[in-house]
């Protein structure tokens, strides 16, 4: 075979291969061959019309093809490796001059890597930040556990407060029509951690069993149902129960009975110790998000735009799956997202920093020789295989055979070495740093800021 090379731009290759007659007519002939066997053809059995019989059944055309998808992968892989092109989309045939008796010529387009130099990536010295230590967490996470354990008890003596759970009646109203959706009976609300509306469950502190009454609320600005945002609306009630929650005493016999552990010091050693890893994972991340901010913002990546496209093209398709599954509306999802033109500015802004971070992963992994065994395929799929609660074998059973499958459990792998390579060869402070108050406007603009830093660790296919 004889191959040409020429580079239409910065990252697209196309080449021109001419392969011998007299293997482009061989597999020509077993085209023809293979599609007999499968066409129905009056006069002849599957596998027996003559090659001339058959071309005038299908057509030369369709023979061609089927002998280019036979022909071609081995010459084209074969052309990549001489050339030593790192390629990021599969190949496509453009064009084919295909005679009997005549070398076949070929031409087919590459889009390769984009090539960059990478800004310093190990030893660094970096500041990450973390939130401060909860010193009462083990409290909260005992007084959740005794939660889940108690018991709910009618109140008759007294008015609600703001800890009960109260089983009332409301209908809704909104300049004077009924809101949809907005009435039921028998609904139970813990007024401690109430989802309804700003207001309401508030209102509902302070009455007796049996009373009736009605409450004045007002709908948040950016309340999902539009003919709502922003409008007053009355709701009258009717309050059936209170209940109060009754915690359970903490001791060993309470332990034994809810949990594996016998004691209830057992008990807290263990929350103690999932407390302390959820620390040092926090600590983890946070470095992960300081160092690889560091090096996105010292490398700069010319990204073309068919990369970009391609990936907006599978964020999208992504969002689409998400909301059908969820039941959601395709056009409100895009009005919720501020429009077309908007959404599709956050798309492409989100697509650069996805293959900029990936490709800044695929370079860390090759610069410093990060490989992916067995070994590692199989963690992966032990990991997987306990998260959605299946085998190891299961999970190869079904997706074994997709290349996709296969080709994203590498990405996890390469993608969790370099992580932890980052880790390993550069310097951390950790400073505390006091969570974002809500509403705080600058610190969630920052914190989206790093979320997209950090799309390196989420992104597992190959871009």
């Amino acid at each position: 075979m004889q191959t040409t090379l020429t580079k239409e731009n910065e990252n697209v290759v196309i080449l021109n291969m001419t392969i011998p007659a007299n293997e482009a007519d061989s597999a020509y002939n077993l085209a023809a061959n293979r599609i007999s066997q499968y066409v129905n053809i009056n006069g002849f059995r599957k596998g027996k019309a003559p090659k001339s019989v058959v071309e005038r059944h299908v057509g030369v055309d369709r023979i061609q093809q089927e002998a280019l998808d036979m022909i071609l992968p081995k010459y084209i892989s074969q052309a990549i490796s001489e050339n030593k092109l790192d390629t990021v989309t599969q190949p496509a045939l453009t064009a084919y001059n295909y005679e009997p008796g005549q070398d076949l010529r070929v031409t087919v387009q590459v889009e390769t890597r984009p090539e960059f130099t990478i800004g310093a990536y190990k030893g660094l010295e970096l500041k990450a930040e973390v939130a401060p230590e909860d010193k009462g967490a083990l409290d909260n996470a005992i007084n959740n556990f005794l939660t889940q354990n108690s018991s709910l008890e009618l109140v008759l003596d007294r008015p609600s407060n703001d800890t009960d759970i109260v089983v009332f009646d409301f209908d809704g109203t909104c300049d004077g029509e009924k809101i949809q959706g907005g009435s039921a009976k028998g609904y139970a609300l813990d007024l401690a951690n109430s989802n309804f509306i700003p207001g309401f469950a508030e209102q509902l502190v302070g009455h007796n069993m049996k009373e009736e009454f009605t409450i004045d609320v007002r709908f948040p600005d950016e309340y999902h149902d539009k003919k709502l945002q922003g409008k007053d609306a009355k709701f009258d009630i009717k309050l059936n129960e209170i209940k109060q929650r009754v915690l359970p005493e903490l001791n060993d016999e309470l332990v034994k009975k809810a949990t594996r552990f016998s004691t209830v010091d057992e008990l807290k050693t263990d929350i103690q110790s999932f407390i302390d890893t959820q620390r040092e994972n926090a600590k983890k991340i946070s470095a992960e998000n300081a160092v690889f901010k560091s090096i996105v913002d010292s490398t700069s990546i010319n990204i073309p735009q068919s990369m970009i496209d391609r990936e907006v093209r599978a964020i999208a398709n992504d969002y689409q799956q998400r909301i059908a599954n969820q039941g959601g509306n395709w056009a409100q999802f895009i009005e919720s997202q501020g429009g077309e033109t908007k959404f599709a500015q956050t798309l492409s802004e989100d697509a650069k920093i996805r293959i900029k971070n990936s490709l800044i992963v695929d370079k860390i992994s090759k610069e410093e020789n990060l490989t992916v065994n067995q070994e590692d395929l199989t963690g992966r799929l032990t990991q997987l295989s306990m998260a959605y609660g299946t085998t190891p074998e299961q999970l190869v059973k079904q997706f074994g055979q997709n290349p996709a499958f296969v080709n994203s459990l590498s990405q996890q792998v390469i993608s969790d070495k370099v992580r932890n390579f980052l880790i390993d060869n550069n310097k951390f402070e950790y400073v505390e740093v006091e969570p974002a108050k809500e509403g705080d406007k600058e610190a969630k603009a920052k914190k989206k800021s790093s979320k997209k830093a950090d799309k390196a660790e989420e992104k597992t296919e190959e871009v």
